[in-house]
């Protein structure tokens, strides 16, 4: 068993150029360690929150992905992950969200995963107590867009730190909310559940229609 040190000094808000290489020789992932086999990933960042991934720099396929974490609130038991064989072309890249400026205003990401995939989502400057729309991280199209004629079946949000996720809503084209789920606050505060996320779930089936969105509703630290 072994364990590997990657830094960068990435920018907010995009996943390009912030590839992670190691400590000691500066080298990416798949050059270092290939044909490893990782189980785990503790991920930190500054203040905010952020999105990691592991990806094939030349095929762009994903093979894992995950959540960061607050520097020095990072647990190991919650962060082991499916075993996943790096490839020689694979790069750790993230993609972080400072803390909104505004102090009646939040940022947030989610994973969301369809039956035609996982995408990367995110919501910038979320006013307190009103239910935003979330859009992809990377092109900014809504869930029904992106997702058209397919099933959601899991979601994961993380809020920047400190920030209470009141619930998240799938809507339907007409506004009709089909879906809520009740969040929490994440970190070492009353009531946190988990360091990673806000709210995680699992186990859904829901048909997503054209037009349909993809909502949350958060309050600030």
């Amino acid at each position: 068993m072994m364990s590997k040190v990657f830094t960068d000094a990435s920018t907010d808000g995009v996943w390009s150029g912030n590839v992670l290489t190691d400590s000691i020789a500066g080298q990416s992932i798949g050059i270092l360690i290939p044909n490893a086999t990782l189980t785990f990933a503790q991920a930190e960042y500054e203040a905010g929150c952020m999105a990691w991934r592991l990806q094939n720099a030349q095929t762009l396929a994903v093979s894992s992905r995950g959540w960061g974490v607050k520097a020095g609130f990072n647990c190991m038991g919650s962060s082991m992950i499916s075993p996943v064989r790096v490839s020689p072309n694979d790069i750790l890249t993230v993609f972080p969200l400072a803390v909104d400026a505004a102090g009646t205003k939040s940022n947030a990401l989610a994973w969301v995963t369809t039956t035609k995939g996982t995408e990367l989502f995110k919501g910038l400057a979320i006013v307190d107590n009103t239910a935003t729309a979330m859009v992809t991280a990377v092109n900014g199209q809504s869930l029904g867009d992106a997702f058209f004629n397919s099933r959601l079946t899991s979601l994961s949000v993380q809020c920047e730190d400190g920030c209470t996720l009141v619930e998240v809503q799938i809507v339907d084209e007409m506004g009709g909310i089909v879906y809520t789920g009740q969040g929490n606050v994440r970190g070492p505060d009353a009531g946190s559940r988990s360091n990673h996320y806000n709210i995680d779930l699992k186990g859904l089936n829901i048909a997503i229609g054209k037009g349909w969105a993809f909502k949350v509703k958060t309050v600030t630290a």
